[in-house]
């Protein structure tokens, strides 16, 4: 149900909201985080934030996905370009990469945000909510593209009211209700 804590719950593991307990990705503790291999996460939350009318290219956004604390200018040069425009094919918007994101639909912005966590070719895809506020023909092509990285080895963790079109995709369930995990596989 709404506001149980499953969006919480993801921010904790990937260390963007304080958590009690103990919590791991690929075997590092998350409570030190410059020993997680966050190279090998992609996360894309809930909605995507861009100020009012800042005229960012999909390009750009999905090259940001390349900088990090360490790497203060990763997304510059002819292989950042290169890794940004595989990742705007791997989504279908290759050719919307000049477009800013400001135009596009909830269903293209979600797609550029998977495009900027794939940018970094993770092993895990997190995804918050991938279905919310956008209509059944996204909702279907937003399917296909998790299906078609899922196929080629990615694994997906999704936060989900309804598993809907990805209901495939399922293989274990975890659900939340009122701060509390309860998991179970799904058959």
């Amino acid at each position: 149900p709404n506001g149980s804590g499953k969006s919480t719950l993801v921010k904790g593991l990937l260390g963007v909201v304080a958590h009690t307990g103990t919590a791991q990705i690929f075997g590092a503790d998350t409570a030190r985080p410059r020993q997680v291999p966050w190279h090998r996460v992609g996360y894309v939350p809930q909605s995507m934030v861009h100020a009012g009318n800042l005229p960012a290219t999909a390009l750009e956004v999905v090259r940001s996905g390349l900088l990090s604390g360490r790497h203060l200018f990763a997304d510059k040069g002819k292989a950042a370009r290169a890794a940004a425009y595989d990742a705007l094919a791997a989504v279908g918007l290759e050719d919307r990469a000049q477009d800013p994101v400001r135009v596009f639909s909830g269903g293209q912005q979600h797609r550029v945000m998977i495009a900027r966590a794939l940018v970094r070719r993770p092993d895990l895809l997190v995804l918050d909510e991938p279905l919310a506020g956008i209509d059944a023909r996204a909702r279907a092509d937003l399917a296909d593209i998790l299906t078609r990285l899922h196929g080629a080895g990615l694994t997906l963790v999704m936060v989900l009211h309804e598993r809907g079109e990805l209901a495939h995709l399922v293989h274990r369930d975890i659900q939340v209700s009122d701060g509390y995990v309860h998991g179970g596989v799904v058959q």
